[in-house]
């Protein structure tokens, strides 16, 4: 099959289009034609090294976790799939190696959900990491609650701009930080935009004043100190970008798999009760620049990228 994968960490100069094995699809695996694969910031944090601490790497690694497609061999022991379903899934396993940017994927069922009908096989791609990260992070690590405020940083990115779906769905105010050009899209997905950089603490008080029941940090740095200095009394904080957050008595979170939380979140997609913006789209031959223009950090959205399909 053809596939993207590199054979040492580096940049994305190390991203190499070629010939890989076809995957083998073991018992409690579905083989998965990809019909489309999202960037995630943690994809390129991976192949620079980054993970290597908690994540073993097996080379050649194909990169991806995020993925949509139709399954075309159930393994021995499935029975939640048959050939011809539309799936998406979040295929992260507890080491690099077989990754989503390929024609094909064998893809564990825990990890994978129904993909929603309504939805095109580019936008369900972009659903799995970024809206399950959404969904553990507001309703298992922060406990949001109708009524409350929440603040959401980044709101306009993969991560951001369905937290801030998810949060109002849930009953929430969601203040959302984002660049000038984003403000109108921020507002269109329900949240009340305010611009980053100096004195954000201020124009959060000032919208705010009492503090913000929850804080989502998604950006780190001077990010996580204002989400920390904004906090009520009683607020919870929780990061995916700074481990500095226990110094705040806040949470780090890293998503998980999870096939009963990606199906409720393909049954909201189906409602139309969360959307995913997709920025720019390309081909597998082209995954460098779509890992280049992701590591800008300027994404709204996501950046997906396509496989041919031949029936």
């Amino acid at each position: 099959m053809k596939a993207i994968s590199y054979s040492r960490y580096g940049s994305a100069d190390v991203l190499e289009y070629g010939e890989r094995p076809d995957p083998k699809v073991g018992p409690d695996t579905v083989l998965v034609k990809v019909r489309a694969a999202a960037v995630n910031p943690v994809d390129w944090k991976a192949r620079e090294g980054y993970l290597q601490a908690g994540l073993e790497a097996v080379f050649p690694v194909i990169p991806g976790w995020d993925v949509s497609g139709v399954v075309v061999q159930p393994g021995a022991a499935v029975d939640e799939f048959a050939v011809g379903d539309e799936v998406i899934g979040y295929v992260r396993e507890d080491f690099l190696s077989r990754g989503t940017f390929a024609e094909y994927v064998a893809a564990p069922v825990r990890t994978l959900a129904r993909k929603p009908l309504s939805i095109g096989f580019e936008e369900a791609a972009g659903l799995p990491l970024c809206g399950l990260t959404a969904y553990q992070v507001l309703h298992r690590t922060l406990k949001v609650r109708e009524g409350e405020t929440v603040l959401v940083h980044a709101a306009a990115g993969g991560v951001g701009s369905l937290a801030v779906q998810l949060a109002r769905h849930a009953g929430c105010r969601v203040i959302g930080t984002a660049g000038p050009h984003n403000h109108d899209y921020v507002t269109r997905l329900g949240g009340e935009p305010v611009e980053y950089g100096d004195g954000l603490a201020a124009r959060l008080r000032d919208l705010v004043p009492g503090g913000f029941d929850a804080a989502f940090d998604t950006v780190g740095g001077e990010a996580l100190r204002v989400s920390a200095e904004t906090l009520a009394p009683e607020g919870r904080l929780a990061s995916i970008a700074d481990a500095e957050v226990f110094s705040y008595g806040g949470h780090y979170a890293f998503v998980r798999p999870d096939a009963e939380d990606l199906t409720h979140l393909a049954g909201l997609a189906e409602q139309g009760i969360v959307t995913v913006h997709v920025d720019q789209v390309f081909t597998l031959e082209q995954a460098a620049d779509a890992y280049r223009l992701n590591e800008r950090g300027r994404t709204r959205g996501k950046i997906v990228v396509t496989v041919p399909w031949e029936d």
